[in-house]
């Protein structure tokens, strides 16, 4: 039931009940009496009412108004019905929140909501168990102050949560955390906390399976490798099919050493995860001497290989990794592009990020292949790479350097087109 009055109508009443009064008072020869006494009952009335109102408002216990008649009647209906209106809209929040933290807390990971200056604000079980984080008894404070890691004060501090933050938990130091913080809402924090234990052990199990692995292949390819070269090397003349087995044998042996090779280079880079060892590294000769050393492989396709590499540019990092990361690229462009073809090798300075690319007019990369390049072993033509004796493992090595060194690569091909592969370093240019 909708009800509305204007200020006119209720002037209207009111001058109708003192005109009333009027007539009736000059009837009786009391004129003035008469509208003084309605005049006052209406004050009475009215006030009556107010004061019932106000202690309805500030000590009622009831959610129903007092009962009138009139407009005090259709005030205190009004009224009623905001406060109905208010409390299925409270029951219905009520409700969501609910359901938001029923699902918080059978989410598998630690969820904490801060406020924009990182004092908690709600949390559920996981971040008590993971965290050592307790709500409601923790509400208010920072963070960083219950976190006491370095990596994570400097994580914070940094304000770029575009990469996650490793750290050990603060409850159980068997148990390593990766943490994510990420905008929630318009001024709050999401921050979610992950058990990846069971994950970095199965991760160094591998990496230490393929280390050992290739170490002890090492030995026997070099027995067999010495056996069929000194065969080779003898005085006897070898029958055609016997030269032919040992030229296989001595092919496929060599194509095992690289890929053994390259498998020692890919867990030397994965297990070496510290930066304490970059030193200022003057990129510019490093990508010329590399330049200069790939030459003996293009002897046989003969491309032209411009170099395009600016002067006196230097970064921080470690120049082992860097010169192998380098190198992969620019044999890999030499390697895929068919004989006589160009590539380009460039490096400059782009403002706050040093850009160094290697382009190609090869046969170019199908676009659902670009995204895999970097797994380990994948290759977009098995005959192709084995004709070329690529083992798919150099882009994952140059992925492992680049996360070492704070920089991407990013891969542009067109089909038919030619490649471009690209790295970014956005550390600070080295004194």
């Amino acid at each position: 039931m909708y009800f509305r009055i204007s200020a006119r109508e209720l002037i209207t009443r009111i001058a109708s009940i003192i005109i009333a009064s009027g007539v009736v008072g000059y009837l009786l020869g009391h004129t003035f009496l008469a509208v003084s006494v309605v005049s006052i009952g209406l004050l009475v009335w009215h006030y009556n009412h107010l004061f019932k109102l106000i202690n309805w408002l500030w000590q009622g216990k009831s959610i129903s108004p007092p009962q009138a008649k009139g407009v005090w009647g259709r005030i205190y209906d009004g009224l009623y019905r905001r406060i109905r209106k208010q409390r299925l809209k409270q029951k219905q929040l009520n409700e969501r929140i609910r359901k938001f933290r029923d699902g918080a807390e059978a989410l598998p990971d630690a969820a904490l909501v801060l406020s924009s200056e990182l004092t908690i604000l709600w949390g559920n079980k996981k971040a008590s168990q993971l965290l050592g984080v307790r709500w409601p008894s923790d509400v208010g404070q920072r963070i960083d102050n219950l976190i006491r890691f370095p990596e994570f004060s400097k994580y914070v501090n940094s304000g770029n949560y575009d990469s996650p933050c490793l750290v050990i938990s603060p409850v159980n130091n068997d148990l390593q955390l990766e943490l994510r913080m990420m905008a929630y809402g318009s001024d709050q924090v999401l921050l979610l906390a992950r058990d990846i234990s069971k994950i970095q052990r199965l991760e160094q199990m591998r990496r230490d399976f393929v280390a050992n692995v290739s170490h002890e292949l090492k030995t026997p390819l070099t027995v067999v490798r010495g056996y069929v070269e000194m065969v080779q090397s003898s005085g006897s003349a070898l029958e055609p099919h016997w030269q032919k087995a040992f030229t296989t044998i001595e092919t496929q042996v060599s194509r095992m050493d690289r890929l053994v090779e390259q498998l020692l280079v890919l867990s030397r880079v994965e297990n070496n995860v510290e930066n304490d060892d970059h030193l200022p590294v003057d990129l510019s000769r490093l990508i010329l001497t590399i330049v200069e050393d790939v030459q003996w492989l293009n002897q046989d396709k003969n491309h032209t290989i411009n170099d395009y590499i600016a002067s006196d540019i230097k970064v921080r990092g470690n120049e082992h990794e860097l010169k192998s990361a380098c190198m992969n690229l620019i044999s890999n462009a030499i390697a895929y592009t068919p004989a006589n073809g160009v590539i380009d090798v460039t490096l400059r300075n782009d403002g706050h990020k040093i850009r160094f690319s290697v382009k190609d007019n090869g046969p170019g990369i199908k676009p659902e292949h670009v995204n895999r390049l970097t797994e380990r072993f994948f290759r977009v033509d098995m005959s192709r790479s084995r004709n070329t004796g690529g083992s798919g493992l150099g882009l994952a090595i140059v992925k492992h350097v680049l996360n070492h060194h704070n920089a991407e690569l990013s891969i542009e091909s067109e089909l038919n087109k030619g490649s471009e592969f690209i790295i970014c370093f956005t550390l600070p240019i080295a004194d």
